[in-house]
C-alpha cells in the first residue's frame, strides 16, 4: 500500500478518494480516521460540526473495508467519509435544525437523501451547523455557536449552511450535503472558496428535511470540484413515493457530458445579476470569468433583459416567511421537540414553548409570515408574491428558450465579519442573486471564480434549465479546469494551519 501524508489525503476529492480505496492505496479506516482526527484539531476554532459520530463512522469504515477487499464495493462512495447538515433526519443521530426546540431529538428514521447515501457506501461524520431552520444567510443565528470561515476566522462562512461550507473548506471532510431555499448553498459555497450545487426543485427527495418553505427548499452537495458535485448529486437523485414534489424522471448520468467544453454553450449575462450593490472585487471577477468563457468558445449574450428578477428578493420574503410560518406551527410544545410546562393554561405554555425554543430571527420570520397570511392582507401580499413569481418564471423561460446557462455573481460581496451585519435587510440583501433560481425552481451552481483584494473567495454562479443539470455542470467543469482555481491550496487562519 502507498504511504499516504496526513496532507495527501485530506485533500482528496470525492472521485480519486474512490480510485484510490479501490486500487487499495487507502483504506476507509485510515481515511475516516484522518478526517476525525482534523475535526478533533480544527473544530474548537470553526465550530463547523454540532455533532460528531466517530464511533459509527469508524465502523463504517470497517464495514466498507471488509467490502473492499473482497472486491464488493460496487456501491459508488463506499468508504467515502461526508458530513449532513443538521437539518436532515439521520436515524439514532441527534437532530437540531439548530435550534433549542430540537435540542434533544432523536429521529427514528432516515431522510431520503441519508438513506440514500447510506445504500451508496457513504460514511457519516457527523451533523454540520447551521442558522436555526435554515434562517440566515451568515450561520450567526445557530442556537449552539456560531461557525467561523475557515479563510479568515473573524468572517462569516455564509448561511444557512454554514457548517456545511466551512467543513469542506477546512478539510474536515471530503464532501457534505446542505439544504437550499434561497441561496442557503451557493452563498456559503462563495464564501468558503468551494463548489455548491443546488439541483432542480425536485430532483430530489425532501422526505425527512425538517422544512423552512416547502415550495422552496432544495438539497444539494457540497464540494471541492465539479465532478465531485456531479458524483454526489447521482447518489442523491431521483423520484421518491414519499415525496410528492419529487419528480418521477429518471436520473440522467449527470458526469457523462462534463468533458464537453465550452465552444458553442449559449450563456446569457441579464443586466439585472450586475446590481450597483455589487463589490467592486466582485464585479472584475465576474467579468474576468465572462472573458475566459467567451476566449474558449462560449457565445456571450449581455442584451437579455429578465425585468422581473429584481422582484424576486420581496417576493421571497414574503412567501418564504409565508411557508415557515405554516410549517413552524406543528411546535407547539405538545406533539414533539422542547415543551414548556406549567403555565396556567394550554396557551399559556405554548407561548412560553416558543419563546424559549425559537431564536430571534425564527420569531421573526414566523410574525411576518402570520402578518401576509391573515385574512386582511393575504390578496395584498402573498397572492401578488405569487403572480410576481409566476412572471420570473416566465422570464426564465424566455432567455433559456434561447440560451443554455445564464452566468451571475453568486453574492454581491465576500464574506463579512462576525457581527457587521446588523440591520435584517442588509443581510436578506446577501441572496439577491440566489433567490431568483429558488423562485424559479431552477437548477444553480456557484463555483470558485477568483479572490478579492483582501484574498477571500468570490464565488461565480451559473444557473440552468429545469432538469438539465448536465449542461449546468458542463459550464462549470469547463469553467473550473479553464480557471483552475481549485488548485490553489485553501488558505487558513494562522491558528488552524497543521
Amino acid at each position: 500500500m502507498t504511504t499516504q501524508t496526513n496532507s495527501d489525503i485530506l485533500a482528496l476529492t470525492l472521485a480519486e478518494g474512490r480510485r484510490r480505496l479501490l486500487d487499495g492505496e487507502l483504506t476507509s479506516v485510515t481515511l475516516t480516521r484522518t478526517f476525525l482526527d482534523r475535526i478533533a484539531a480544527t473544530d474548537e476554532q470553526v465550530h463547523a460540526f454540532v455533532t460528531v459520530t466517530a464511533d459509527s463512522a469508524l465502523a463504517q469504515a470497517a464495514e466498507a473495508d471488509a467490502l473492499l477487499a473482497r472486491g464488493d464495493a460496487t456501491a459508488p462512495l463506499t468508504g467515502l467519509p461526508i458530513g449532513l447538515k443538521d437539518v436532515l433526519m439521520t436515524r439514532g443521530v441527534r437532530t437540531t435544525a439548530g435550534s433549542r426546540m430540537l435540542d434533544n431529538l432523536i429521529p427514528p428514521y432516515d431522510a431520503t437523501v441519508v438513506a440514500k447515501l447510506r445504500e451508496a457506501g457513504a460514511i457519516s461524520l457527523g451533523k454540520t451547523n447551521m442558522d436555526e431552520f435554515a434562517m440566515g444567510s451568515s450561520t450567526e443565528h445557530s442556537a449552539w455557536f456560531p461557525t467561523a470561515n475557515p479563510w479568515d476566522l473573524d468572517r462569516v462562512p455564509g448561511g444557512s449552511s454554514g457548517g456545511s461550507a466551512a467543513a469542506v473548506a477546512a478539510q474536515q471532510c471530503i464532501a457534505t450535503l446542505g439544504s437550499d431555499t434561497g441561496g442557503s448553498i451557493r452563498q456559503p459555497a462563495s464564501f468558503c472558496g468551494v463548489v455548491g450545487l443546488k439541483p432542480t426543485y425536485g430532483r430530489v427527495s425532501r422526505y425527512g428535511l425538517i422544512a423552512f418553505a416547502s415550495s422552496l427548499d432544495q438539497i444539494g452537495p457540497f464540494t471541492r470540484t465539479v465532478e465531485d458535485a456531479a458524483l454526489l448529486l447521482q447518489a442523491i437523485a431521483g423520484p421518491d413515493p414519499l415525496d410528492s414534489t419529487c419528480y418521477d424522471a429518471p436520473v440522467p448520468d449527470f458526469s457523462a457530458q462534463l468533458d464537453r467544453g465550452l465552444e458553442g454553450l449559449r450563456v446569457a449575462a441579464p443586466r439585472e445579476f450586475f446590481t450597483d450593490g455589487m463589490d467592486d472585487d466582485v464585479a472584475e471577477t465576474i467579468e474576468a470569468a465572462l472573458e475566459l468563457l467567451a476566449a474558449n468558445g462560449a457565445v456571450i449574450d449581455r442584451t437579455p433583459s429578465m425585468p422581473s428578477v429584481p422582484m424576486a428578493l420581496p417576493v421571497y420574503y414574503v412567501l418564504a416567511p409565508s411557508e415557515c410560518s405554516a410549517n413552524l406551527a406543528r411546535f407547539d410544545g405538545v406533539k414533539y421537540g422542547y415543551g414548556a410546562r406549567g403555565g396556567e393554561s394550554m396557551w399559556a405554555d405554548m407561548e412560553a414553548t416558543r419563546q424559549h425554543g425559537f431564536g430571534r430571527e425564527v420569531k421573526r420570520r414566523v410574525l411576518l409570515g402570520a402578518y401576509t397570511l391573515s385574512a386582511g392582507y393575504y390578496d395584498a401580499y402573498y397572492l401578488q408574491a405569487q403572480k410576481v413569481r409566476t412572471l420570473i418564471r416566465r422570464e426564465f423561460d424566455r432567455v433559456f428558450a434561447e440560451h443554455d446557462v445564464i452566468v451571475a455573481p453568486t453574492a454581491p460581496t465576500v464574506a463579512f465579519r462576525q457581527g457587521e451585519i446588523t440591520d435584517p435587510y442588509q443581510m436578506y440583501l446577501n441572496d439577491i442573486y440566489t433567490i431568483p433560481a429558488n423562485i424559479a425552481g431552477l437548477p444553480a451552481i456557484s463555483v470558485p471564480g477568483g479572490f478579492g483584494a483582501d484574498g477571500m473567495p468570490v464565488g461565480l454562479q451559473f444557473v440552468g434549465q429545469r432538469l438539465d443539470e448536465s449542461t449546468l455542470l458542463r459550464a462549470a467543469n469547463a469553467y473550473e479546469r479553464l480557471a483552475a482555481w481549485t488548485t490553489i491550496p485553501t488558505r487558513r487562519a494562522a491558528n488552524i494551519i497543521d
